[in-house]
């Protein structure tokens, strides 16, 4: 990518990045699959690409291995648009591999290849370009950063930095889009309780949190919507989103509740349209778009990426979300 250091990024994120190995052959079990492909994988990867596809300046902060595939991730960050400079070599660990098995509509099992770590999640605090994260338009982060340290202490020192809690009362509208992605994996952690106690403490650091209904229980301990919702909303979040699959999403405030129908799509592989929802979001939420729409071309995007079977590079443009998803009525509720 250019280096042009000061300008600041719309979005930064920090996470996992690594390679996914997929199937060519759907419906078929690993064992039988003839010829597989290789992708630029891992959640705030495939975040960040989803955001740069829509025109937004992305910057990823993660870590590989110095091997080939390490390369291979810096490479397709930077040709599907996204700056890999703060994308670091760890020689350690190598860049992990993710396998997937894909069966339509619903089943896509993951086999992650990251033990005993990765480098992801050794990305220290002082490895950290503070300013880029501080002066970021919007910071996104997940909860598998969490999991481990050093990553740990380097979420927290950024979410310092960035000074989201800082503001209260009349100020909180000013507060920086600090987002949470509550992307829950339970092979990541010893116990749900240590993923549950790590989210807590993170949660008073953000702005919005999104996750799905097992994801909420992890962290507020349910997994009714609105419940969840409003247990996100009293641990001080801005807005919290709920993705409820075939119900579709509900997103709240402390002052009104929308909630977005899904999408009908031909389901070919499901993983990645969360990534694809999420890169949506960053766009919608940072050109200040109403609730209703910002989830609505979320759920379109990550349909689109549903309906093809890979993810990095399945990531929609802006005119394809829009055309999907202002075929698709909303019901906008105020609490």
């Amino acid at each position: 990518m250019t280096d042009t250091p000061n300008q600041a990024f719309d979005v930064v994120a920090i996470g996992r990045s690594g390679v996914d190995v997929y199937p060519l052959q759907v419906g078929v079990g690993l064992e039988h699959v003839e010829s597989l492909g290789k992708f630029l994988g891992g959640s705030a990867a495939n975040v960040s690409v989803a955001a740069a596809r829509l025109g937004n300046r992305a910057a990823l902060i993660s870590g590989v291995g110095a091997d080939p595939f390490g390369r291979f991730v810096r490479n397709e960050l930077a040709r599907l648009g996204v700056d890999n400079r703060f994308v670091t070599t760890h020689g350690e660990y190598p860049t992990p591999v993710t396998f997937c098995e894909i069966f339509p509509p619903d089943d896509f099992p993951l086999y992650f290849y990251r033990k005993p770590s990765a480098p992801d999640l050794q990305v220290r605090a002082d490895e950290l370009d503070l300013d880029a994260v501080r002066t970021a338009r919007l910071y996104w982060s997940t909860v598998t950063g969490l999991s481990e340290e050093p990553s740990r202490s380097a979420h927290f020192a950024a979410w310092e930095a960035r000074g989201a809690s800082a503001a209260t009362g009349n100020d909180a509208a000013r507060k920086p889009l600090t987002v949470l992605d509550l992307d829950y994996r339970p092979m990541f952690w010893a116990t749900p309780a240590a993923a549950t106690e790590q989210v807590q403490r993170a949660l008073q650091y953000v702005t919005v949190a999104v996750g799905n209904r097992e994801e909420c229980e992890i962290a507020v301990g349910e997994t009714n919507p609105h419940k969840a919702a409003d247990a996100l909303l009293d641990l001080g979040v801005e807005l919290a989103i709920v993705k409820q699959g075939p119900r579709g999403v509900l997103g709240k405030t402390k002052h009104s509740a929308v909630t977005v129908p899904p999408n009908q799509v031909d389901v070919i592989n499901g993983l990645g349209a969360g990534d694809a929802f999420g890169g949506s979001l960053i766009h919608g939420l940072l050109h200040d778009w109403p609730l209703e729409k910002t989830l609505r071309y979320a759920n379109a995007a990550g349909a689109i990426v549903a309906s093809r079977l890979e993810c990095s590079t399945a990531m929609p443009t802006a005119a394809e979300v829009a055309d999907l998803a202002e075929q698709t009525a909303v019901e906008a509720v105020n609490v």
